[in-house]
């Protein structure tokens, strides 16, 4: 007979209890009939039977002994009825391998497991509950049937494990302890299941995701999950894309998934888990790492929430897009300088630049080609961030450099249009013209001695009186033959009105000798300043 066989066995008295019978319930010469169903088969030789369901093909570690393993599973009997299953208990089975936790039989089927895998493991009662049983759904010498799924491995004696996947060349400079970094990451757990996510990734040569769509429903499509349930999303814009795994955890946190940021923090400070602390150290900007964290460098036994299950290994799938030093400064880099460089550029100096902004990934931000003319600034007046101020002093026209911003020279921890929180900006720049300037405050500067005595030298037809046009006609000579300079970037006309109303001081259109002295402050006796 085979398990769950049923028979109907007819036996004659001479096969039976013959010419005696026995007792009162079977008379002598009676023949029986017996309606019989196998419900178990064993015997003593019996060993633990193990079939493999499915496997997966990249098996990088399979279970040994003192490992923590978490795993679904159904239990049944022989004949198939069910005495238990993980399943119904929403909940993985958690518990360590060769401690004695388990019955032996099954310590011994989950031997060589793979996350992923999934066994048919078959235990004869003496390596499960023998004579005892279990309760009132396992009989005493019941054979037991497992149906085992294998979420989660992991050994107390584990480290972070880092597989570096791609590392931009040059790499310039590595993350160290007390450095800002943003990065973006997909959580994962070791079967594939995504729990967390900080962005959409779009890359030419590595996709971790696809993208399927109807009209303007779309969804997205993971190879490295194994989604329990899919949740469309309606939009036209498909970089704000979400996908998800859990319809209880959609409906409780769908911001957190629609968020299509970067994660930012400070390294080996403790405010990330410290398997990822850990593993941000070392770290190029543009580098792509692949972290494999476990339980006692994540959340432990107990977990996060309904998110992360107590001792459940985390893979974080890490793009590393900049990080700074609260203390850096701006990285200038010269790409080219002419071999005649006599005059560069200062605070104050009025210039014309063109530049190319992005981000250290290389998204592009914005650039001078977007105007129909490369802007006009006067440096060192506060009217460009001042990390761009910074790096575009000192330069020859026709210049070329690249200049690297940390966010504190930047836009800061606020971020601006277009431009992430925290973000390092890389511009180049090329200096297209120079106008040297004036100390803030001033329109007109002396480049030699003034005349000795000013007076008579500006009064041109030595009248004793100064008119506008005299005025003008002196200073502007001054500024043709390099004594003096104006304030660039305003109307010669527009500054020479104004120097001359502030030298005619009782305003009836001419500057006199007394007017043209530096007078007093009343108050602290402190001579002001005046151009001439």
């Amino acid at each position: 007979m085979c398990v769950n066989e049923r028979r109907k066995i007819t036996i004659p008295p001479h096969l039976a209890y013959g010419v005696l019978g026995a007792g009162l319930v079977i008379p002598p010469d009676a023949t029986l009939v017996f309606d019989v169903l196998l419900l178990d088969l064993w015997n003593k030789e019996d060993k633990v039977q193990i079939r493999t369901l499915h496997k997966q093909q990249n098996c990088k570690r399979t279970v040994m002994p003192r490992d923590f393993v978490r795993y679904h599973y159904n239990g049944s009997l022989l004949v198939g009825n069910l005495f238990d299953s993980s399943h119904l208990r929403n909940s993985t089975y958690d518990t360590y391998v060769g401690q004695g936790s388990l019955i032996r039989g099954m310590e011994e089927g989950l031997l060589g497991m793979c996350v992923g895998e999934r066994r048919l493991i078959i235990i004869p009662p003496f390596l499960a509950y023998d004579d005892k049983g279990y309760g009132t759904k396992v009989p005493p010498y019941a054979t037991l049937v497992f149906d085992v799924l294998l979420v989660d491995v992991y050994n107390v004696k584990d480290d972070v494990n880092v597989e570096v996947q791609k590392i931009p060349q040059p790499c310039r400079r590595r993350a160290v302890v007390g450095d800002f970094i943003r990065y973006h990451y997909n959580g994962t757990f070791q079967d594939g299941t995504v729990f967390d996510s900080r962005s959409v990734w779009h890359s030419e040569k590595r996709s971790f995701h696809t993208t399927k769509c109807i009209a303007d429903l779309c969804v997205e499509v993971l190879p490295l999950a194994k989604c329990r349930s899919f949740i469309f999303h309606e939009t036209a814009n498909t970089s704000n894309l979400v996908y998800f795994t859990n319809l209880n955890f959609f409906k409780k946190n769908i911001l957190s998934y629609s968020r299509n940021s970067t994660y930012d923090t400070f390294i080996g400070m403790g405010y990330v888990i410290a398997g990822i602390d850990k593993a941000l150290q070392g770290v190029c900007v543009g580098e792509w790492r692949r972290v494999t964290v476990p339980p006692h460098l994540a959340y432990g036994e107990n977990g996060s929430g309904e998110l992360i299950p107590g001792s459940a290994v985390l893979i974080f799938d890490l793009h590393i897009i900049d990080f700074h030093n609260p203390k850096d400064q701006v990285d200038i880099k010269v790409i080219y300088k002419p071999a005649d460089c006599n005059l560069t550029s200062a605070a104050n100096d009025l210039i014309m630049y063109r530049y190319n902004c992005s981000l250290l990934d290389a998204t592009h931000l914005y650039s001078s080609d977007d105007f129909p003319e490369p802007p006009r600034v006067t440096l060192g007046q506060g009217k460009l961030i001042a990390g761009l101020d910074e790096g575009l002093q000192g330069m020859c026209v026709l210049e070329r450099r690249e200049i690297t911003v940390p966010p504190h020279l930047a836009h800061g921890t606020n971020g601006a249009l277009g431009v992430p929180s925290s973000a390092v900006l890389l511009f180049e720049l090329e200096l297209l013209q120079l106008q040297k300037g004036v100390p803030e405050g001033f329109l007109f500067i002396w480049l030699q001695d003034s005349p000795e005595p000013l007076f008579p030298a500006m009064d041109m037809n030595q009248d004793l009186e100064v008119p506008l046009e005299e005025f003008s006609a002196f200073i502007k000579l001054q500024v043709a033959e390099g004594r003096g300079r104006l304030h660039p970037g305003i109307d010669s006309d527009v500054i020479l009105r104004d120097m001359f109303k502030k030298q005619d001081r009782n305003a009836d259109g001419k500057i006199t000798e007394d007017e043209l002295n530096i007078i007093v402050n009343e108050d602290d006796e402190v001579p002001k300043h005046e151009e001439l």
